[in-house]
Order: C-alpha cells, then sequence, then structure tokens
C-alpha cells in the first residue's frame, strides 16, 4: 500500500512504477469526489455520489474507507480480489487512515509512505497543479502536514526528492530487497527531515 500527503507525487510514481511492470496492478478506489477533466471513471477512479458510497459501505462492499477532505474514498474488496486472483503483486493507492485500516485487515500488507523533500516544496507542487483554488490549495497542505505525522506507522519510507531516485526506491521497496528503507531505518537517517516535516517548519 502506498501514502503520501497531497501533492507529494504519489500518483505519479506509482502510475510510473505499473507502466514498467506489469506484474504489478493498482485497485481502482471508489470516491464522492468531482470527476477531474482528464480522468476516466473506472480507470482513475470509480466515481460515485455519497449516497451510492454510503449504500455500498452498508453492504460491506469495502475493505477500507476514509474521508479526506470532504470527499469519500474507499477500496472495494471487489477489485482486491480482481487484482490478486490473476496472481499481480496488488497495489493500494490510499490515504493513511486507509492504509491503517488495511493493516488490520491483512497484517501481511506492506504500508509505504513518501514523504515530500520539504514542506517548500509541497507548497510548490500543489501550487503548481493548477487544479485548485488558492483557498483549497491552503487546506490541502495544512491537511497535508498532518498526514505526514502519520509516517511512524508505516513499515516503509521514502522521500520523492528526485522523481527517477524515488521511482527507483518505490520499485526496490515492492520488488527487490527493501531492507534499507524500513521505518526503523529511514527514521534514523532522516531524523532531522521528518522532524521538521511532522512540526510544520520549514
Amino acid at each position: 500500500m502506498v501514502a503520501a500527503a497531497s501533492g507529494t507525487g504519489k500518483t505519479s510514481l506509482v502510475a510510473a512504477l505499473l507502466a514498467d511492470h506489469d506484474q504489478a496492478a493498482v485497485s481502482v478506489s471508489h470516491t464522492t469526489r468531482t470527476q477531474r477533466p482528464n480522468e476516466i471513471d473506472g480507470q482513475h477512479y470509480f466515481f460515485v455520489d455519497r449516497a451510492q458510497f454510503t449504500a455500498l459501505l452498508a453492504e460491506g462492499h469495502f475493505i477500507e474507507h476514509a474521508e479526506v477532505f470532504g470527499n469519500l474514498y474507499g477500496t472495494s474488496l471487489q477489485e482486491v480480489h480482481r487484482i490478486t486472483e490473476t496472481g499481480q503483486q496488488l497495489i493500494l493507492e490510499i490515504d493513511w487512515q486507509g492504509a491503517l485500516q488495511v493493516k488490520q485487515a491483512l497484517p501481511a500488507a506492506n504500508l509505504i509512505f513518501i514523504l515530500p523533500p520539504t514542506l517548500e516544496t509541497l507548497r510548490t507542487r500543489l501550487i503548481g497543479r493548477g487544479q485548485d483554488d488558492p483557498e483549497t490549495v491552503e487546506t490541502r497542505y495544512e491537511g497535508a502536514i498532518k498526514e505526514i505525522a502519520q509516517c511512524t506507522a508505516f513499515d516503509f519510507l521514502l522521500i520523492n526528492d528526485d522523481f527517477k531516485v524515488a521511482l527507483k526506491d518505490l520499485t526496490t521497496i515492492v520488488f527487490g530487497n527493501s531492507a534499507e528503507y524500513r521505518i526503523e531505518t529511514q527514521l534514523t537517517r532522516h531524523a532531522a527531515l521528518i522532524a521538521q516535516l511532522t512540526h510544520g517548519h520549514q
């Protein structure tokens, strides 16, 4: 499972990983978030309204769900089974709340958290996406700081400073020898950075 604060580059990294490795597949989540112009229903997300999402939740459709910035997100059991039955490596691209729920249901799952190199870089990336108005960017930025504080609950950490390096790191965690990226090692190696990020300092 891959989680990160909004604007850290999680979606781009996962997409690049999948493009290079057809033995892995990402589970498509359900969301009540408004569909963006470049998004395809059923490929990027299954877009549903709140009533539909609530009905699916009541039916036990989701292995995890969470509310993020006023929108509901969930991973369906059907999607998880669709991928695992093919023998592919299942990747969930979800928020930290959902990741911890899945960990409870599937203790063997590996949780990967992606950190930005600085909070200033994170803010720049959020603005640079051009998808949100300034107020929404600020809301996402403040939310991101709170999300980053959850990184210590994950199994692995990597930092997305240089995209190619981060992609190599993510690939190693998913398919190779992941020991150097384990949380215990990374908390020591990047102690100063993590302290800055989790305390909201630039």
